[in-house]
């Protein structure tokens, strides 16, 4: 599906981790707005190396190389500072990460702490409680916001850790297997929470978990050794694969 205005456009994206091993390989693929876009495959197929991609996490790596185009809104974020980068890309990751030195109130400002974005008092306050509103948390914490985010139980934290991702209004939440480590309960709670959000930002969720795909993803990405072997609608994706080893892997003959 060609798509008019796509909010994300990888063009024949590649990651090296050294000139003879290329974990990504010439990705190419249009991510439309206000949408939750799932990336699965089975393990080592490149999902998360993609993902980090998006928001320059392998500059922290100086012998992975990323090749091709990652376009934001037209522009290559490839060419732009990772810190800029980072207020338009949040990241969740696989397990609850809140700063453990942090009250739940510092965590949600953390993004402006770090960058030296100053907040008036009032700012600060508005920020923390419009985003804990905006994973459902507020009602839950708002009288012991002074407590570390540690205090929380796993389900609450992964909220919080998606709080502070959202606090700097980003365009684009990447999210790496952000229920495989919750229970069933926390996992709905999370599920239910994307669904909502995605009304505000373009959501890429990497996934093991196929059912997850199937409930909350528009459409799907199949990645097998570094490739993207087939992107389409999720529903038809699941009902009517057309690539054989997308087939294989949806229906468990592929680990």
């Amino acid at each position: 599906m060609e798509l008019i205005n796509p909010i994300l456009e990888f063009k024949k994206v590649c990651v090296s981790y050294t000139k003879q091993t290329m974990a990504v390989k010439y990705v190419s693929a249009q991510i439309e707005q206000n949408s939750i876009t799932a990336i699965m495959g089975p393990s080592g197929c490149g999902k998360s190396t993609l993902l980090r991609a998006v928001n320059l996490m392998h500059n922290l790596y100086p012998n992975i190389h990323v090749d091709g185009e990652i376009l934001l809104n037209g522009a290559d974020i490839l060419t732009m500072e990772p810190i800029d980068v980072r207020r338009k890309v949040g990241m969740v990751f696989q397990r609850p990460t809140p700063f453990p030195t942090m009250s739940i109130y510092d965590n949600v400002l953390a993004g402006f702490t770090l960058n030296g974005i100053r907040l008036s008092k009032n700012e600060r306050e508005e920020t923390v409680e419009s985003c804990l509103r905006s994973v459902s948390l507020w009602d839950e914490v708002k009288d012991v916001l002074n407590k570390k985010g540690t205090f929380l139980s796993g389900g609450q934290q992964q909220r919080l850790c998606i709080a502070r991702a959202l606090a700097l209004k980003p365009d684009i939440l990447l999210m790496d297997e952000p229920t495989s480590a919750l229970d069933p309960i926390a996992t709905k709670h999370i599920e239910e929470l994307l669904l909502q959000l995605k009304n505000d930002v373009t959501i890429l969720i990497v996934t093991h978990n196929m059912g997850q795909a199937k409930r909350i993803s528009s459409r799907s990405m199949f990645m097998y050794l570094g490739e993207l072997i087939e992107y389409d609608d999720t529903q038809k994706m699941f009902s009517d694969p057309s690539d054989e080893r997308t087939k294989a892997y949806l229906t468990g003959k592929m680990g």
